[in-house]
């Protein structure tokens, strides 16, 4: 969501450069085992400088294309390896699950290839509709990750089963619970993803506990 707010005022803005987050940087933290964000900040400050060199960039594009080819090779074989990381939790002896995940899979790569072969099919008398749709139904991550949620949030199971109650005890090393009883976030945590001062900032605001984005955010049910 924030991601989203601060390309929607780069845009109003007239910001030239990208701010999506890459996935090349999950296979970079992946390897290094760094995920300081204050190696991020020296490290980008450093590049900023360094860019105003004209011979470090000179010998960043002497750098061989084969060089650059492992590189991206190793990145994103992590990057696709901690996707699928992401089931290490869930129950794949479950019919249930396994539907859900065959289904994601399967439609995530049938239904843009179909899309992008028959682009006439989509015609709900607006252009404008049209293109939107066409936009999102070939774009495999959106498909799928679409079916993925709808099926995972309508197709009944167990949160054991779902592997909800694993993410949370890994998340929170076992040890952190809620003021349910259940698994809740670690101050450690809390203290290194939340931006310098914003706790302060939140408290002040009584409605803040209610934006997922907020540091103070617990829940909509709490």
């Amino acid at each position: 969501m924030v991601e989203g707010l601060g390309s929607v005022l780069a845009a109003a803005w007239g910001a030239g450069c990208g701010l999506t987050s890459y996935s090349e940087n999950i296979g970079a933290i992946g390897i290094t085992k760094v995920a300081s964000r204050r190696v991020i900040q020296y490290g980008a400050a450093i590049m900023l400088v360094l860019g105003m060199v004209g011979k470090v960039g000179a010998l960043f594009a002497a750098i061989p294309e084969p060089i650059m080819g492992g590189i991206f090779i190793v990145m994103f074989s992590v990057v696709s390896a901690v996707g699928l990381s992401s089931l290490q939790f869930v129950d794949l002896n479950s019919s249930r699950n396994l539907f859900v995940l065959g289904a994601s899979l399967f439609l995530g790569l049938c239904v843009p290839d179909w899309v992008r072969r028959h682009p006439a099919a989509i015609a709900t008398g607006s252009a404008e509709v049209d293109q939107v749709f066409r936009v999102l139904l070939s774009t495999s991550m959106f498909v799928g990750g679409f079916v993925g949620i709808f099926l995972d949030n309508t197709v009944p199971g167990t949160p054991e089963e779902r592997g909800l109650h694993g993410w949370r005890e890994h998340e929170c090393g076992g040890e952190a619970t809620g003021d349910d009883g259940s698994p809740g976030e670690s101050v450690t945590v809390k203290e290194c993803y939340d931006p310098p001062g914003s706790s302060c900032i939140a408290n002040r605001i009584p409605f803040s506990r209610f934006l997922p984005f907020s540091p103070n955010f617990r829940g909509f049910g709490r």
